[in-house]
């Protein structure tokens, strides 16, 4: 084989590399798309964090205690908390 042929092959082949270089990330980046798009697609649940007033702890607003006092709403860990917050006797440690 001459020396021009050799180069032209090297160059085809580099240029066949590159696109299916090129081929192979683009599916990687579609799929990962793909993945993304599906995970925030409105099937998950966004909660909005709310702070517990007694002991400061951050639970799911849909997970906690709610308690209306006062015309103002307020959200519990737990009914330990709840209680402590209202004087309620089993809410003392």
């Amino acid at each position: 084989m001459s020396p021009q042929r050799l180069l032209i092959l090297a160059v085809l082949l580099y240029i066949a590399w590159r696109l299916i270089r090129n081929l192979i990330r683009e599916k990687i980046e579609t799929e990962a798309e793909k993945r993304q798009k599906k995970e925030t697609d409105g099937s998950t649940v966004q909660d909005v964090l709310v702070e517990d007033p007694v002991c400061h702890t951050l639970i799911p607003k849909h997970q906690a205690i709610r308690l209306r006092h006062d015309g103002k709403d307020f959200y519990f860990c737990s009914d330990e908390c709840c209680d402590k917050f209202t004087g309620k006797p089993g809410g003392s440690a």
